[in-house]
Formats: C-alpha cells, structure tokens, sequence
C-alpha cells in the first residue's frame, strides 16, 4: 500500500485559481451584504478592504508556509511541526468539526433553496440527491472535484461581474430605476456611515466571515500539479479578487440603490435586480445562491476526507487511499456525519443550526491566529536560516503581530455581542475539551 499514501495531483493552475476564488465568494456575499450595509452604510467598503488586508496578509503567511514543503496533505501538519502535536491535534480536529458543521448547514440550506421551485417535494430528498452527487465526485477523482469546483466558481463570478457591469451602465448612462437616476453621488447622499457608526465593530464580525474558506488553498496543495508557480500565483490574487468581487459589487449596489433601501433580511442582489426591471431576480439569485451553497459543501466533503486521512495514524483503517489516490474512507465517515443533519432537521429547530455554525466561524478566528504564529515560529527555525526563501511573507513578523491583533479584536467583539457570545463561549468550551483529551492521549 506505500504507493497508494501519496495523494494525486491532478488540480491544474485552472483549478487552483477557481479554488481560492470560490473561497472567497460565498453566501456571506450574496446573502450577509444586506446586513453589512445595514450595520455600517457605505463604510462597509472600508470595512471589507481592511478586512481583506489582514486575510490576504495571514494568507501570505501560509502561502510561505506551504512552499517549504508542498507534500503536506493539509496545512495542519505545519502547526504540528512548529507549534506541538498538542496544538495540531487541537487544531486539526477543530479544523474538520468547523468544515463538518459548515456541510451540514449547507446541505440543510440546498432543500430550502430548492424548495423555492419545488415547494411539493420534500427538502431531505434534495439534500440526499445533492450529498450522493458531491460525494461520487469527490471519491472518483480529484479533477473531478476540480471541475465541478471550477464551474461552481464561475456561475458566483459571473452573477457578481453581472451586477458591477449593470452599475457601470447604469451610472455612465444615468438609467433610472425605481429608485430614481443612477448616479455616483446616490452613494454618499444618505451619509457615509449608517446609524453613527454605532454598528460599526458588528460590520468587521460580518465581513470577516464572508471570508471565512480562503485557506481552502492550503489543503489543496498537495494535489496540485505545479505548487511552487499555482500558489503563490493564487495566493497574489486573492487582494484583487476581494477588491473586484467584494467592494466592485457592493459600490454597484450601493449606487444603483440608496443604501437606506436594503433590508437586512433580504438579499441586496435580489433588490437590485428587481429594481431594474428583471421580474426573475428571485429566481435567478436563488440559483446563485444554490450554488454556493453547493460549492461549499463540496469544499466542506474534500476538505473533511484529506483532514481525516491526515490526522489518523500511519497505516490506520482512515490513512488509506482507493485506487484513485483519494482517502475515500475519511470522505465517507464526512458524509455520514454530514448527512446526518437530514435527521436531525426533524428533531432540533432550525436556529439550532445557525449556532452551531456561528460557534464554528469562532473557531476558525483561533485556526488563523495559530497560522500565524506558525509562520513566525517557522521564521525563527533552522529551516528558514538554511533553507531556500520562497514567497516571503512581507514585513513579517510585525505583519503576523498585527494580524493577529485584528483577528483577536474580531474574536473580542464576537465574544462580548450579546448575538455571539454564547456561541462564542461554546467555542471556547469546545477548545478546552479538546486540549483535556490531548493531555490524555499525550499521557497515554
């Protein structure tokens, strides 16, 4: 079995880059917008690209990170080498629960989504549909989960360039819409700032976790054909994705239609696209937003699989591949778990849900601080002193310092509003259970 413990790469440059662009798009862009703007008016933009800065700056830290040694099945296996096998464990775990969790509300979400066109048919047999279809996919070959990403990625960038190009119109011709002329002044004229920036902190909470999945570039890394030029080429993109995708699409939306007119609970594409005369906005947001939803649970099946297989002993019934050099067994253990959720939709409510997946955005605040302090634990090792300097991550390690300063703001401010703090507590619950059973099993 030694020839099969090596991982395909069969991702392409074409694959990667529609990874980490899938990473960064999601529902908390064509859903959570609504809230953001709400929360903060069109300061939001600025909250997004200071956001982005510390994302793209702990993304540059893995970056360095992953090109010291590409083999890494996850980059989990990096926070072990430089920060204990205790704090990987934790760490590691953590990781997969946070991705299964995630799937899971995804997949409930998919039967509410088709619902909307099938309101007849029962919402568990979309989900069992779409949960068979991802996982055949990701258990035949890795470039068919490469594919099926890639395609789920483009109808999320086409929908986004869609909207920034109807605004540029809009704006240069001065079409008028229900909410007037289009005009670029349409977005300063109700103030810069929404309710005296007193939801200011809420709106960084908000945009952090629409970015919540960029570091999907990390697992991929040791499937990729050419990791030394598809990562750190990736990894550059992603501030020009985040300023196109993010702040192009909220600067239409917020020009097409006065800030004030979004509603929190509705989704601002929707909005839009309704106000200028489209009567199938609904419906065409809808399906954007099934497949982002998708998008996430396929990353959520291929990420929970690979942690598995890494986290398992040498040799273990999980660290084993199929045929296609793929741990089909930690895929299916995700699945299982995952398709769980069908059941449990009839027992719990569904605000059940939204806790628990707000309690696993905590933690991906804790994963990220610990790359960080990684990187600069790596920085100080005899392998960085005599080892060839690949994609340096700039101004370190006064850049990790600050990073993890912002990031462990955005964990204070989750910890101390009365909408995320229990979730948060449960967060924090959950770490110290985790660390309980490392001891024991260090000790053991």
């Amino acid at each position: 079995m030694s020839q099969q413990q090596k991982l395909s790469r069969t991702l392409s440059g074409r694959h990667i880059n529609m990874i980490a662009l899938g990473g960064t798009i999601g529902t908390g862009l064509f859903l959570g917008a609504g809230d953001s703007i709400q929360k903060a008016g069109p300061t939001i933009l600025l909250v997004y690209i200071i956001t982005g800065f510390f994302v793209f700056s702990m993304m540059r830290a893995l970056g360095e990170l992953l090109l010291t040694d590409h083999s890494q099945t996850v980059f989990i296996g990096f926070i072990k080498k430089y920060l204990g096998e205790r704090t990987g464990f934790v760490m590691g775990w953590t990781y997969w629960l946070g991705w299964v969790i995630i799937a899971m509300a995804e997949l409930t979400a998919i039967g509410k989504y088709m619902q909307f066109w099938f309101p007849q048919t029962p919402a568990w047999l979309w989900e069992l549909l779409f949960l068979g279809i991802l996982y055949s996919m990701n258990i035949i070959a890795v470039k068919a989960f490469g594919e099926t990403e890639f395609w789920f990625a483009l109808i999320k960038i086409v929908a986004i360039v869609a909207m920034i190009l109807i605004g540029v119109v809009m704006v240069v011709f001065h079409i008028r819409s229900e909410a007037g002329v289009t005009k670029l002044s349409t977005l300063w004229q109700h103030g810069l700032i929404a309710n005296h920036g007193n939801n200011l902190l809420a709106a960084f909470q908000m945009a952090f976790f629409a970015f919540l999945g960029v570091e999907f570039v990390g697992i991929t890394a040791a499937e990729t054909k050419n990791p030394l030029q598809t990562i750190p080429k990736s990894i550059n993109s992603i501030i020009i994705r985040i300023l196109i995708f993010y702040i192009g699409a909220l600067l239409a939306i917020m020009t097409i239609q006065p800030w004030t007119n979004y509603s929190a609970n509705t989704s601002p594409f929707v909005q839009v696209f309704s106000g200028i005369g489209i009567p199938a906005a609904a419906g065409i947001i809808n399906f954007v937003i099934l497949t982002a939803a998708a998008s996430s649970l396929n990353s959520a099946l291929f990420t929970t699989g690979r942690m598995i297989f890494s986290l398992s002993p040498k040799n273990s019934f999980f660290n084993k591949l199929n045929k296609h050099y793929i741990p089909m067994r930690g895929i299916t253990l995700s699945a299982v778990l995952v398709a769980s959720v069908i059941g449990l939709n009839y027992i719990f409510p569904e605000d059940a849900f939204g806790i628990v997946t707000s309690t696993a955005s905590a933690t991906f605040i804790v994963i990220y601080i610990s790359l960080l302090l990684t990187h600069i634990k790596y920085r100080k090792s005899e392998q960085f002193a005599n080892g060839e300097k690949l994609f340096l991550m700039p101004g370190a390690p006064f850049s990790n310092y600050l990073t993890i300063l912002f990031m462990a703001t955005v964990f204070l401010i989750l910890l101390f509003s009365p909408n995320t703090m229990v979730t948060t507590i449960l967060a924090i619950v959950w770490f110290i259970v985790l660390f309980t059973i490392s001891l024991y099993k260090i000790k053991k």
